[in-house]
């Protein structure tokens, strides 16, 4: 079983800056893909970012040129850095990873809450 910690959630004014940490631990596992999802009031959970262990990258469209998703491949944590954030960006924002031992299996973090105020 991998088990995932977010930190680095809190309060931002528009146009500020805040970053996300996951980290993910556990033994004996592989991890393939870490990635970022965020959920607002009343909304689905939806893509922000992913990450793949080889590098790959895919960010949803609203949050291009203003996030930027990094991963410590030796730390198996993954990073969210966001800029430039908005009001719209207010949501509780969960980590996710797809991992394999013998087959994939996929974990959530806890979610940490990110509100931006104007």
């Amino acid at each position: 079983q991998v088990h995932l910690v977010e930190s680095g959630g809190g309060l931002a004014q528009a146009g500020g800056s805040l970053r996300l940490s996951c980290a993910a631990s556990g033994s004996g596992f592989r991890i393939n893909a870490m990635g970022w999802y965020r959920q607002a009031p009343g909304k689905q959970r939806e893509l922000v970012a992913a990450i793949s262990s080889g590098g790959n990258i895919n960010y949803a469209d609203s949050v291009k040129g203003r996030f930027s998703i990094s991963m410590d491949n030796a730390k198996n944590t993954v990073y969210l850095q966001m800029n430039s954030l908005k009001p719209e960006d207010t949501a509780v924002y969960y980590c996710n990873a797809d991992w394999s031992i013998v087959r994939s299996w996929r974990s959530w973090g806890q979610g940490t809450q990110v509100t931006v105020f104007s």
